[in-house]
C-alpha cells in the first residue's frame, strides 16, 4: 500500500487556526484538533447537501460529548450487554440480565448498556446507576431511557447508530449478548467483524442464554452449517465467541480474559501485549512453536517498553511480549491471549 503524506497547510491558515486555538486557551491535541478545524473549512466548498454536512455536524458533536463523559471512567474496565428492549421483567432472561450486571460489577467492571427497556434496563438494575452508563438512541418509538439510568449524569443520547456503536466499542473491554432481535444481531456480527479484521481490541464476547436455552445454539449451529462449512470465515473465527446459559460462568469466562492479559497495541510492525505476569522462558520457547503460523517477524520475546509507549506512557510499568503478527488470524491470536492467561 502506498501511502501519501497529506500537504502541508496554507501557512496563513494555520496562523489564523492557531490563533483561534489560543483564543480558546489552548489545550490537549491541539494538532490534531487543528487538522480538525482544517477539514470543518473544507466543507464549505467540498459539500454542498446541507443534510450531508449536518450528518458530519451531528456526529462530532455526539462523539465529543460521549468521550467527554467516559473519561473520568477510563481506568475501570467495562462491559457491554446488548439484548432486547421487548424482554419483559417476567422473563427468565431479564432475571439473567440482572444477576449479570450485579455479579460483573461486583467483579470491578462497570456496565453500559442501550439505556433502553428489557435486557438494557435488567442490566443496569443488576449493577446499579453508580455504575452503569447508558448509550441511548432517539427512535420515533419503543426507546426511551430506563427509570434506573434517566436522571444519571452518564447517560448519553444519540441521533446516529454509527456513532453509538463506535463508543460501545471503543469503551468496552467485553461484551454480553443476550436474546435480541435485529439490533442485537447487528451489534454482534459488528463486534465479532471488528475483532476479526483487527479493527478493534480482542475482548471476551460471551453470548448468554437462557437456562436451556438455544437462541444462541441455534445460531452458532447456522454460523457452523453455512458460514464455515462454506468457508466464509475461518475456523478460528469461532474463538472470537463463547456461549453460556449461566450468568455467573459468563462473569468467569470475561475476568478470566484479563487475568493476566492486560492490553496490545501496534509499534510499527512489532506488536507488543502487556502483562500482569511475564511468562518464562520454557513458555515463550512453546508459544513460538505452538504460534509460529501467525508470526511473520521477529519470535515471541520479552522487551521493554518501546520509545513509541514510552512517549505515550503507555502502561509502561507492565511486562511485555511482542512479536511479528500477521494482522490476518486474530481467532489464533485470541487462542495466544488463552495461553497467556493460563501460564
Amino acid at each position: 500500500m502506498i501511502k501519501t503524506e497529506k500537504p502541508p497547510m496554507d501557512p496563513e491558515l494555520k496562523r489564523r487556526i492557531e490563533e483561534l486555538i489560543q483564543y480558546k486557551g489552548g489545550g490537549y491535541n491541539q494538532e490534531s484538533v487543528a487538522d480538525i478545524i482544517e477539514n470543518a473549512l473544507k466543507l464549505l466548498k467540498d459539500v454542498q447537501d446541507s443534510g450531508d454536512v449536518r450528518v458530519i455536524q451531528t456526529a462530532l458533536r455526539e462523539l465529543r460529548f460521549a468521550f467527554k463523559l467516559f473519561a473520568p471512567y477510563s481506568h475501570v474496565r467495562k462491559v457491554t450487554i446488548f439484548g432486547s428492549a421487548r424482554t419483559s421483567a417476567t422473563r427468565p432472561e431479564y432475571q439473567q440480565g440482572i444477576d449479570f450486571g450485579k455479579r460483573i460489577t461486583e467483579a470491578g467492571f462497570m456496565v453500559i448498556t442501550g439505556a433502553g427497556g428489557g435486557i438494557m434496563q435488567a442490566g443496569h438494575e443488576g449493577a446499579g446507576p453508580e455504575k452503569s452508563f447508558g448509550a441511548n438512541i432517539r427512535l420515533p418509538w419503543e426507546q426511551s431511557a430506563n427509570p434506573v439510568i434517566r436522571e444519571d449524569k452518564k447517560l448519553v443520547t444519540f441521533k446516529y447508530f454509527f456513532t453509538r456503536k463506535l463508543i460501545f466499542i471503543r469503551h468496552s473491554d467485553a461484551i454480553a449478548l443476550f436474546p435480541g432481535g435485529f439490533g442485537t444481531m447487528d451489534e454482534g456480527y459488528e463486534a465479532l467483524t471488528l475483532m476479526q479484521t483487527g479493527k478493534s481490541q480482542l475482548m471476551p464476547l460471551v453470548l448468554i442464554d437462557r437456562v436451556g436455552g438455544t437462541y444462541w445454539k441455534t445460531w452458532d449451529k447456522h454460523v457452523r452449517e453455512h458460514l464455515l462449512r462454506d468457508q466464509l470465515i475461518s475456523p478460528d473465527d469461532l474463538n472470537l465467541y463463547q456461549i453460556t446459559d449461566n450468568a455467573e460462568q459468563a462473569v468467569k469466562i470475561i475476568t478470566k480474559f484479563y487475568r493476566n492479559f492486560h492490553s496490545s497495541r501496534f509499534v510499527k510492525e512489532l506488536f507488543v501485549i502487556r502483562l500482569k505476569h511475564p511468562p518464562s522462558d520454557s513458555a515463550i520457547g512453546a508459544m513460538n512453536e505452538d504460534f509460529s503460523d501467525i508470526n511473520n517477524g521477529p519470535e515471541i520475546k520479552r522487551i521493554d517498553p518501546t520509545p513509541d509507549e514510552v512517549e505515550d506512557q503507555d502502561h509502561v510499568d507492565l511486562p511485555r511480549i511482542a512479536f511479528g503478527f500477521n494482522r490476518r488470524d486474530y481467532g489464533r491470536l485470541r487462542q495466544l491471549i488463552d495461553v497467556l492467561n493460563s501460564v
